[in-house]
């Protein structure tokens, strides 16, 4: 798909995102599998025949919503990272941007999150490979912020907590709500990153105590 995407003028990826954009809001709504092609086209006031142009199945519209929304994710983020010298600012940075961007594209993220399993391998296989690589990236900015010391598993545990935490808010957010995406990914940040100083902080006390 990569291959045909690239061959696209900006006209015809626009009109692949309004599709997919109308099929991720039904996924939510219906579930992926209890949502036909005929839906989609309905709903996005297009012919079937117009879907098929530019994808051949519900798969290939599964899989570009969640490329497409891990592709965001990742996008310029190693670039942006070399910029932050202070590892919590590195973290706070990543927490602030993740939110924004799943309250930005709640419906891509519900989807990629709750039906991306249904992919079949070879499409699901890529889209774990780039959600492996977002992971290492934090993972990374946490062993600079907690220390060499700390295990691996720890780190993964770490990693899958503060995803866990930040991906948990599209069960309760509401985007049109009294609170901005600015001001919940602020006050998260500060929940998430005083967390995980005071884990470490205690770890190291602990350690000390035995020490002696």
């Amino acid at each position: 798909m990569e291959k045909y995407l690239k061959q696209l003028t900006p006209k015809e990826l626009s009109k692949m995102n309004t599709i997919a954009k109308t099929a991720a809001m039904l996924f939510n709504e219906r579930g992926y599998l209890e949502t036909s092609m005929d839906d989609i086209s309905s709903a996005a006031k297009l012919s079937k025949g117009g879907i098929y142009h530019y994808f051949s199945s519900k798969n290939e519209i599964l899989y570009f919503i969640s490329t497409h929304f891990m592709g965001l994710l990742l996008k310029d983020l190693e670039e942006e990272l070399k910029g932050i010298q202070d590892p919590l600012k590195k973290i706070q940075f990543i927490i602030s941007r993740h939110i924004g961007f799943y309250t930005k594209y709640i419906a891509e993220a519900k989807t990629t999150l709750h039906e991306g399993h249904l992919l079949p391998p070879p499409y699901f296989e890529m889209i774990a490979e780039q959600e492996k690589k977002y992971h290492q990236i934090v993972q990374e900015v946490l062993g600079e912020l907690l220390g060499r010391q700390i295990s691996k598993d720890q780190l993964k545990i770490l990693t899958f907590i503060l995803f866990g935490t930040c991906n948990g808010i599209y069960y309760w957010y509401d985007p049109k709500g009294p609170m901005t995406p600015e001001t919940l990914s602020k006050m998260m940040s500060d929940i998430l990153c005083r967390g995980l100083l005071g884990f470490w902080e205690k770890r190291e006390a602990t350690m000390k105590g035995e020490d002696h």
